[in-house]
């Protein structure tokens, strides 16, 4: 199994915020995009979107800020699917400040930021969720991958 590409992008002087590092807002911002790239990846892109009025909505996620990330910081993105139903998939979005554009993370870097999102496909006229197209469901099937051990938790209690 290869993995997916990874999603590059370097933090700009507006996506920082008062405390002098990239603001959560653009941490969400840039694993959209990630989502995009993985949209397409699997067969979701925009002429699909357009043929078919269908696409794929976040319909939960759960976002950990690790690490400040300064501004002009080269930023990798590594997405992997952990699964998928008929009309939903799971999958999760590592951030990494990496040395050059383009590059990736050095074997023993840890991420900046994670993010685990579930999917669902929906009919846009409809409004409703529908199934996905089975070669869809396929590519998913081929890019599922192990669940990282931070997957799956909660937000801890405070206390």
């Amino acid at each position: 199994m290869t993995p997916l590409p990874l999603f590059h992008s370097t933090v700009r002087p507006e996506w920082i915020d008062y405390n002098g590092h990239m603001s959560e807002a653009f941490y969400v911002l840039v694993f959209g995009h990630a989502t995009d790239a993985l949209m397409i990846e699997a067969g979701l892109d925009s002429g699909y979107r357009a043929s078919t009025g269908c696409s794929l909505y976040t319909v939960e996620s759960h976002i950990r800020y690790l690490r400040d990330v300064p501004q002009d910081a080269h930023l990798a993105v590594r997405t992997r699917v952990l699964g998928a139903a008929p009309r939903k998939a799971r999958f999760v979005h590592e951030m990494y400040v990496v040395s050059e554009p383009e590059s990736g993370p050095t074997p023993d870097a840890a991420p900046v930021a994670t993010t685990e999102l579930l999917a669902v496909h929906v009919d846009q006229q409809a409004g409703r969720a529908a199934e996905f197209p089975e070669a869809v469901r396929r590519r998913f099937t081929e890019l599922t991958e192990p669940a990282p051990d931070w997957a799956g938790r909660s937000i801890s209690a405070v206390g």
